[in-house]
């Protein structure tokens, strides 16, 4: 093909014709669409004034339309959950019995949709990458779903398809690997929508959204333009009037005609999104190749296949387009990461949010699919055993339908089909066929909504719904419908109902809605479950509770008396700390380190958190092995605090027991300690070691390694972070307090591993700060150094208050000593006394203003140490107001007096001891042992004459080294006789006299 008749590189690729399908290049059955061309042609020349691009527009549609319906392999299009296309899908599988289905859906999830005959539907398809690789970091986790309910195309083809003896599906589209490959990331605030919505609508999470036929105009003003002569609100409402109701009765050509025609319109004016017109066309080519590929590779006859896939998709102009289409596409290789693949359940909310459709559109197309079921008799697929179905009398399980001979054509479907007609003429020339009104059905929707308005708090009435009546057929009138549709009415309702506000928690949209079919919610069986959320399931079966249904339950757990229920309490805390709140909520008992309650109450949604329970069953085969593996990601990832591993080791000695991973996480705590250099975490730091000291030394024998190495190498990395978190405007009051307290709270221990307390004193010396709140946290922890006593500290504090330019960041100072509670909780009283002055001393004019700064600064900076400061001024004020006039201040008391000499004590008395001649057989004992034969000296007698020590003669050599030492050599004189003055008393006389006042009696 020659650039210039290439439709990629033409100047207009819109309305640009492909050489294949123009007029007259075509065969014989090119021309079946002829008069509509001619007809086109002369309507652009009357509307356009000659040809011009309005013609190519046209006539290029028609051609799509003949390429698509003279191609050998049969397209059928779709649009996601329409009931007409699953309406014209029952129809043609059951006309036509195709051996090949050629599904639009990602070829890696084929393996998943035989599960879903154990699932309630609406469920998604889901592919789900946790460790990627290949792909940004940032993108993780990966997730993939593909929603599916009963009222759509590809459930009916996939359930004929899988219960049909001798039918192969085929999925061609790309894989979920190359969904990233080819598209590029969404913007991170598309999801934000989500979050005002219902819980239904966030069933599928921020997975990307792949769905068969996504048919919408890509042309801002297009749909704009529908929608305004439309006389609609909205896209969903146009296509049920003017697509769904219209084609309801179509035969099958008419349909496929029509769905080709839309594709190919909403294609021709589609704007010139260069990336998404390129991952649309790559997503053809590689679906028309793998086709290639099969019918090639099994020898299948295209006439016995058939392709379903969106509208769309089916008008394309690619080369491969077609069973002898070009070939030569390269599929990329898929990257290195690995796929998960399981069910999640959906709901109609969930479809809606994720993919733009109005709120209830969902819910009135499954409403209007039952509607048409019962209108055509047409019988539709449903998957044997599928959950929500029964099984309809005579009907065979495919075991037993593969045992059975091959089934005779069906007389009552009537001869093959003829070859394609041109229907399109008919159709578009046609006029509406205008419904007559079903009154019976009015008139029911009218009292079931009033008598669920007046069940939601509203005051409805008889005459509302009269009213709701007649301003339903007023609506439709005046947007030319005979019949009101769905929307008609739930406008009606809301003006005639809806009056001043909504008294309760649904408004009467969402009443309507749910009136039409509500807000299904799928459910995932128990057999199509991944292994870990069988296991949570069969480990929690002791309960007695059916957990797979959505609501909450309630568990009582009395492991007193059924010890078999603590397992059960081990699951229930390891799923609160893995799944979202309110999955497993505890309502009664705890467990923190060394504590575990005996009695425990819960309330569980299981089953509303269905989808996060098989999310966890990507990550592992157990509970226990998937939360180790988070606790060593979060331990080991690059951005990892000391506070979040200490945090995972608590964790992991809280939920998983033994020593072995809380061993290996503590050391890595120590590494990250090791590397920080700022103080931001020392305040859960501090909380976090505290917790972890006191069980270790209640629960082990020792302490474990790790712990040791961790205070003492905090020890020594806090002193040296001290100077400059004083000083640094970053650095916060409360985090300088929980570095003090690490160095004083663990220094007992770091002092006995080896720790110099040095180091701190010198930290402190260096500490310079500038800020109020951190002056006052230095001079407290100077207190507990001993460097600053309590009386300096009580005259600073006083020194503040005098002076008027202080006064003002007085209560700084004070949300510093508050916080020097932590460190030195010893000061309570000083605080105190700190806060008392200052409402003594300051007068009116200054603390009126004055004390609204000062319960803000200590509400924000020193709210969880207020309680231990109000504690101790609850002990010392007076518990009585009558006392609080008669009662001083312990800081204002008069010092004590003196206390008078006793007569006993006075100056020449002697002062024995009256215990020792009382019981004199200890002391004699102690006199034998050192030697000394004394005497007792009479009670009351006088004091005996002053000798010298008795143990020196008999122990001389001490002495003599000690005289030696001094420059004394005096010979020692005989027992008995007088002591002769020592040579020493000349020389050095203040020596002498101390070893004598040491060594002699006085």
């Amino acid at each position: 093909m020659s650039a210039a008749s290439d439709p990629r590189t033409a100047s207009d690729p819109r309305t640009a014709p492909d050489p294949r399908t123009a007029p007259g290049a075509g065969t014989a059955p090119g021309r079946v669409f002829a008069s509509l061309r001619g007809q086109l042609h002369a309507a652009a020349e009357e509307f356009a004034g000659g040809p011009d691009a309005l013609e190519g527009i046209l006539l290029g549609m028609v051609d799509d339309v003949d390429r698509a319906v003279r191609e050998p392999l049969e397209i059928f299009p779709v649009c996601h959950h329409s009931p007409a296309s699953a309406l014209a899908m029952a129809r043609r599988l059951r006309e036509k019995r195709p051996k090949v289905v050629y599904l639009e859906l990602c070829e890696d999830m084929a393996p998943l949709l035989t599960e879903l005959r154990n699932c309630r539907l609406p469920v998604a398809v889901q592919a789900f990458a946790s460790d990627i690789d290949g792909f940004p970091p940032d993108w993780a986790p990966l997730s993939v779903v593909a929603p599916i309910t009963e009222a759509s195309a590809e459930y009916q083809a996939v359930a004929y398809a899988l219960d049909t003896p001798g039918v192969e599906l085929v999925l061609v589209d790309r894989s979920s690997d190359h969904v990233f490959q080819w598209d590029a990331r969404r913007p991170a605030g598309d999801d934000q929508e989500e979050e005002t919505r219902e819980d239904g609508a966030a069933l599928h999470g921020e997975a990307v959204g792949v769905e068969i036929g996504d048919l919408r105009p890509r042309f801002a003003e297009l749909e704009e333009h529908l929608l305004r002569h439309g006389r609609v609100r909205h896209w969903s409402e146009w296509w049920h009037q003017y697509v769904e109701v219209p084609l309801g009765d179509g035969d099958h050509d008419t349909y496929r005609q029509v769905m080709f025609l839309i594709g190919s319109l909403f294609r021709r004016l589609a704007p010139g999104d260069g990336d998404r017109v390129r991952v649309d066309e790559d997503r053809e080519r590689h679906m028309w190749t793998r086709m290639r590929e099969h019918l090639a590779a099994t020898g299948t006859d295209p006439a016995d296949c058939l392709y379903v896939c969106g509208a769309f998709h089916a008008a394309s102009r690619v080369e491969e387009f077609g069973v002898h289409g070009a070939d030569g596409f390269e599929i990329s290789p898929r990257t290195t990461t690995t796929w998960q693949y399981g069910l999640i359940p959906s709901s109609h909310a969930a479809i809606e949010a994720q993919f733009g459709l109005a709120s209830g559109s969902v819910s009135i197309a499954a409403a209007q699919w039952a509607k048409n079921l019962r209108r055509t008799r047409v019988k539709p697929y449903r998957l044997e055993g599928q959950a929500g179905t029964k099984k309809a009398p005579g009907t065979k399980t495919p075991a037993e339908r593969a045992a059975a001979p091959a089934a005779i054509p069906d007389p009552d479907l009537g001869p093959a089909p003829a070859p394609a007609e041109d229907r399109l003429s008919g159709f578009l020339r046609r006029p509406p066929v205008l419904d007559t009104l079903d009154e019976a059905e009015l008139l029911g929707w009218s009292v079931d909504v009033v008598r669920a308005a007046r069940r939601n708090g509203y005051l409805a009435s008889t005459a509302d719904a009269i009213a709701v009546f007649e301003t339903s057929i007023l609506l439709a009138g005046m947007r030319d419908r005979a019949k009101p549709t769905p929307y008609d009415f739930q406008d009606a309702a809301v003006t005639c109902i809806e009056k001043d506000g909504v008294p309760g928690r649904r408004d009467v949209r969402r009443i309507v809605e749910i009136m039409m079919g509500g807000d299904r919610i799928g459910r995932v069986g128990y057999e199509a479950l991944p292994p870990l959320a069988r296991d949570v399931h069969d480990r929690l079966a002791p309960l007695e509770l059916n957990l797979q249904q959505r609501g909450v339950r309630r568990a009582l757990l009395d492991m007193a008396s059924r010890p078999e229920l603590r397992s059960c309490s081990d699951v229930l805390w390891m799923l609160r700390r893995l799944m979202p709140h309110g999955a497993a909520r505890p309502v009664m008992g705890e467990r923190r380190l060394g504590e575990r309650s005996v009695q425990e109450s819960w309330d569980l949604a299981l089953g509303t958190h269905q989808r996060a329970l098989i999310e966890l069953g990507y990550e592992g085969v157990s509970l226990e092995q998937v939360l180790e593996q988070r606790l060593r990601r979060t331990a080991h990832g690059a951005r990892a605090t000391t506070a979040e591993v200490l945090a995972a080791v608590e964790d992991a000695t809280l939920y998983l027991g033994g020593r072995r991973l809380a061993d290996e996480l503590g050391h890595r705590a120590l590494e990250v300690l090791a590397g920080e250099r700022t103080v931001d975490g020392a305040p859960e730091v501090l909380r976090r070691v505290r917790g972890l000291l006191a069980y270790y030394r209640t629960a082990e024998p020792v302490l474990p390694p790790w712990i040791e190495s961790f205070v003492r190498t905090g020890y020594a990395h806090y002193c040296t972070l001290l100077p400059t978190a004083f000083q640094d405007e970053d650095a916060t009051t409360g985090q300088v307090a929980a570095m003090l307290g690490f160095l004083f709270g663990m220094e007992g221990l770091a002092l006995s591993l080896g720790c110099d307390r040095t180091q701190l004193e010198l930290a402190v010396a260096q500490s310079h700060p500038k800020d109020p709140a951190k002056t006052a946290l230095l001079w407290a922890a100077q207190v507990q150094l001993g460097t600053l006593s309590r009386q300096e500290l009580r005259a600073r504090c006083d020194e503040l208050l005098a002076s008027p330019l202080v006064v003002p960041s007085y209560p700084r100072y004070l949300s510093g000593f508050v916080h020097a509670l932590e460190p030195v909780p010893g000061l309570a009283d000083v605080v105190v006394e700190a806060v008392s002055n200052a409402f003594g001393r300051l007068p009116d004019a200054v603390l009126l203003p004055w004390l609204p700064v000062l319960i803000t600064t200590l509400r924000s900076n020193a709210g969880d140490l207020a309680p231990l400061l109000i504690r101790e001024a609850g002990r010392i004020f007076p518990a009585r107001l009558p006392a609080l006039d008669a009662w001083i201040p312990p800081w204002r008391r008069p010092p004590a007096a003196p206390r008078a000499a006793r007569p006993d004590l006075a100056v020449g008395a002697p002062r024995g001891v009256a215990l020792l001649p009382a019981h004199p057989a200890t002391c004699d004992a102690l006199a034998e042992l050192l030697g000394c034969a004394g005497e007792w000296a009479p009670a009351g007698g006088p004091p005996p004459a002053a000798t010298g020590a008795a143990l020196l003669p008999v122990h001389p050599d001490t002495c003599d080294a000690l005289a030696r030492l001094l420059g004394c050599d005096e010979p020692w004189a005989p027992a008995g006789t007088a002591p002769r003055p020592p040579s020493l008393t000349d020389r050095h006389p203040d020596t002498a006299h101390a070893v004598a006042a040491l060594l002699a009696d006085r």
